[in-house]
């Protein structure tokens, strides 16, 4: 399964890249504006400076919600980095754009999806990511998980290339639980991630040799 950090921090990001694990990135205009950037031309040079940190691909999310707009804005950050995945909405348009993308040999990531039907939709349309927002159905008392199950049955059925994005992870378990279900990719907070290295057992065997050790010092 590949890891993406959900953040727009170049600190975080830094971070996650340093200790080896880290696939892509994935940002929106919420955590853009989170970390104070803000402004057209201060948000692309975000998006380069995020691709100089990272080996795989970054999700640029597009701000328009009709298809001239969608591809105009798509294709300026298409031409920013190799690196960038456009980043379009769960819209009938946004699926026309996803399509047009994927013609092109552009790379695409369907968002706000929340149901199996757009899901597929977005596969048909030759995605290259489709991201199932697993926090927000916690939220409102709907089991997210068995979302990243149905649609990985589908895509198995018919061989779709598309890569399930787990996104909206919330807590360390999730990841894990994704993993086992086979979502291909996960994207959440650096702190999700470093909850996978929590263990009390680790904790206390590392004491406990690092006291054995010193017992002959």
């Amino acid at each position: 399964m590949k890891f993406f950090i959900d953040t727009a921090n170049l600190d975080q990001i830094k971070e996650a890249q340093a200790m080896g694990i880290l696939d892509g990135v994935t940002t929106n205009p919420s955590l853009m504006a989170k970390e104070g950037i803000t402004g057209e031309q201060n948000i692309l040079n975000h998006y380069k400076a995020i691709c100089d940190i990272v080996d795989g691909d970054v999700s640029a999310e597009v701000i328009a919600t009709d298809f001239e707009g969608m591809v105009k804005e798509g294709e300026m950050l298409a031409a920013l980095h190799p690196q960038i995945v456009v980043k379009l909405p769960m819209i009938a348009d946004g699926v026309k754009a996803c399509k047009y993308f994927s013609e092109k040999g552009i790379k695409t990531n369907v968002t706000l999806v929340f149901s199996a039907g757009q899901a597929l939709l977005a596969a048909k349309a030759g995605a290259t990511y489709v991201s199932p927002f697993l926090g927000r159905l916690d939220d409102i008392s709907t089991d997210g998980l068995n979302l990243i199950s149905e649609i990985r049955l589908i895509y198995d059925n018919y061989g779709f290339d598309t890569q399930i994005l787990s996104a909206s992870i919330r807590h360390t378990m999730h990841i894990i639980d994704c993993a086992k279900i086979g979502s291909d990719v996960m994207t959440g907070p650096l702190s999700a991630i470093k909850g996978l290295l929590k263990h009390p057992l680790t904790d206390i065997g590392l004491a406990t040799f690092l006291a054995d050790h010193n017992k002959g010092n």
